[in-house]
């Protein structure tokens, strides 16, 4: 069977059926997106890390109890989950105890076999500093939009509902964090061309 051909809502069904590889195709599908949108809110690879886990188990439990109830909409009802844990440990202001795995699941079995080279891992290193940087000149309401928007790729519809305010607010707080950015970026690039042109 090919997984990759499956809609989310089978690969579930099949997970819950005992079909572990249907999770993995599940997992692989959507954990570049919500490892990004959790370190870009926490700022931390090993808080990042701990958090990822336990959205992972919570989307586990949540399934096998058959609590789940988003049809069409996994990926949405994941970039929440992590959103949530994310204001939960902003709320607490204080390191996670880290996440002991389930007897029989633990996340990173699945992140070291999907990890990609070193190389590829430099590299996304490298842009997620960069990004880092450019957003943590923002504003938090702004660099929240950005971050929901542009990696959890949330609909402002979704991302009013979940932050709580209007979708006005919403488009209007992303609005300005572009205009903010590309000065940013202008700055940046101006002050990179003083510096080779004065070398």
């Amino acid at each position: 069977m090919q997984m990759q051909m499956l809609d989310d809502q089978r690969l579930i069904e099949l997970y819950l059926q005992g079909n572990e590889r249907a999770f993995e195709e599940l997992f692989s599908r959507y954990k570049d997106r919500i490892y990004t949108t959790i370190f870009l809110f926490v700022k931390d690879h090993e808080m990042a890390d701990d958090i990822f886990q336990d959205v992972f188990i919570k989307i586990i439990r949540t399934l096998r109890e058959g609590k789940y109830q988003h049809e069409g909409k996994f990926s949405q009802w994941a970039v929440r989950i992590a959103y949530n844990l994310c204001v939960d440990y902003f709320r607490r202001s204080k390191r996670r105890n880290i996440v002991n795995p389930t007897e029989d699941f633990d996340i990173f079995d699945i992140i070291e076999d999907t990890d990609p080279n070193g190389e590829e891992q430099i590299i996304k290193e490298q842009e997620h500093k960069q990004v880092k940087k450019w957003l943590e000149k923002l504003s938090p309401e702004q660099r929240e939009v950005v971050i929901l928007r542009h990696y959890a790729e949330m609909s402002f519809k979704e991302i009013a509902m979940l932050t709580g305010v209007s979708i006005n607010t919403a488009l209007g707080r992303m609005r300005y964090a572009l205009i903010n950015l590309r000065k940013i970026m202008k700055g940046e690039a101006s002050r990179a061309l003083k510096t080779s042109v004065a070398e």
